[in-house]
Formats: C-alpha cells, sequence, structure tokens
C-alpha cells in the first residue's frame, strides 16, 4: 500500500522530445550561416544590428530549450523595467 502513494506527491519531470533538439541545432546552424553571410554583405550602421538580432535569437533558442526558465521571464522583466526606471530617473551631472 506504501508503494501506491510512494510518488504521489513528486515533481513531474519534464521530457523534451528529440524533435525539439534537433529543430533548435538546425536553426542554430542556420543562424551561423545567417550571420557570416550577414558579415559579408555591406549593410552599413546595419551590419552590427543585424548581427546582435541573430545572436540573441540563437541565445534565446537555448535558453528557453536547455535552461527551461519560461515562467522566469516574468521576473526577468520585472527586472529590466525596473533597472531601466531607475537608470532614466537618474539626474547626470555633465561637467
Amino acid at each position: 500500500m506504501a508503494d501506491e502513494h510512494r510518488n504521489e506527491h513528486a515533481a513531474p519531470h519534464h521530457i523534451t522530445p528529440l524533435t525539439t533538439y534537433i529543430f533548435v541545432f538546425v536553426a542554430r546552424a542556420a543562424g551561423t550561416l545567417l550571420t557570416w553571410f550577414a558579415s559579408t554583405v555591406d549593410l552599413g550602421w546595419m551590419n552590427t544590428p543585424i548581427a546582435l538580432v541573430i545572436a540573441t535569437t540563437k541565445a534565446a533558442l537555448v535558453i528557453l530549450t536547455w535552461v527551461v526558465v519560461i515562467g522566469s521571464f516574468v521576473w526577468l522583466g520585472v527586472l529590466f523595467v525596473l533597472t531601466f526606471a531607475d537608470y532614466l530617473t537618474r539626474f547626470w551631472a555633465i561637467y
């Protein structure tokens, strides 16, 4: 009888399907090729922002897949809002 209720309160384990890992690998490989291609084209001042957007997207794929922080994005957003609110409301003395 004790064996029947042993796992009743155990934390559920999330198992990520293999297709998710394959999709993330292909997306990151495509992002790497896209970054390389964007570096070969002269876009002027847009080269850096485009590379940063691609890198941020690749980093988000890794974080969402392996770190499992989807619920923590709310707290991350709160931290960003509070940090920027503090930064933007300071009086900056220019000497």
